[in-house]
């Protein structure tokens, strides 16, 4: 049975040099509404996994596995996914020198994800170095493109908790300046607040991507999340793909709170 699961996951995730451009241009431009919602599997069951999955798979364009669930599953977690017919969005938010974050993020590509990200922060040359590596590993390898991205500003920080480490001036600045910084460097796009999607939009263009977190629907609690929008405002903000989490992994019909959250994405216009 090893060798024909191995077989599937490398077929899903190579694919033919030519395509490889189609590839990441069709993930720019999701082609329903459905397919812009990502939904966060922040749990620490594979049972849960796979049971959400299951009932999901065809209500969601992709699932988040952040550092809860990998930390606890690894790359069984993101594996199952991908048999079940899912893709991924590695939400490990590499941060370290060049070579380190660079060598992830291949082995991300390898493991066939369709996003990964790694923290802007982390400098001009560590996003160049990554962008580079992952860019040369998939000519050698024949390997799908994943969708790289920066994290910008985490949507729990607030122009305080900014303050407190030393970063002056207005958050919607300094996400602007890591978003230019990420797409210098190479990056496909950028996660951040959908209160800065609009800012954004205007200083990278309509071809850079953005992923906001940050998504309550109208009514949503905040929990710890302090820069938020309902999943109407962020698309009509013009963010390309939107996160949410509890609101769906706590409804007692996770189907039909996605059904509501892709509903509200409709009125938007998406």
């Amino acid at each position: 049975m090893m060798p024909s699961s191995r077989l599937t996951r490398s077929s899903r995730r190579s694919c033919k040099p030519n395509r490889m451009a189609l590839s990441l241009e069709l993930l720019r431009s999701p082609q329903t509404v459905r397919d812009r919602l990502i939904l966060a599997l922040d749990v620490d069951e594979l049972d849960q996994v796979k049971a959400l999955v299951q009932s999901l798979a065809g209500q969601v364009g992709m699932f988040k596995v952040g550092k809860q669930l990998f930390t606890h599953a690894g790359p069984a977690a993101v594996r199952m996914i991908q048999d079940m017919g899912g893709e991924v969005f590695l939400d490990l938010k590499f941060h370290d020198i060049p070579n380190t974050v660079a060598k992830a993020a291949v082995e991300a590509t390898r493991l066939g994800v369709r996003m990964f990200n790694v923290h802007a922060s982390g400098s001009l040359e560590m996003m160049r170095c990554t962008v580079k590596e992952v860019g040369r590993v998939c000519r050698q390898e024949n390997l799908r493109r994943p969708i790289m991205l920066a994290v910008t500003v985490l949507t729990s920080l607030s122009q305080k908790d900014l303050e407190r480490v030393g970063v002056v001036g207005d958050v919607g600045d300094q996400v602007v300046r890591l978003a230019l910084l990420s797409k210098e460097a190479g990056m496909d796009g950028v996660v951040a607040s959908p209160q800065e999607v609009a800012d954004i939009r205007a200083a990278c263009g309509r071809r850079f991507v953005i992923v906001s977190p940050g998504i309550r629907p109208y009514k949503g609690k905040l929990d710890d999340q302090k820069r938020v929008m309902t999943p109407r405002e962020a698309i009509r903000a013009g963010a390309d793909y939107i996160v949410v989490g509890r609101y769906i992994l706590e409804a007692k019909d996770a189907v039909a709170a996605v059904r509501e959250i892709v509903a509200e994405m409709s009125g938007a216009g998406a």
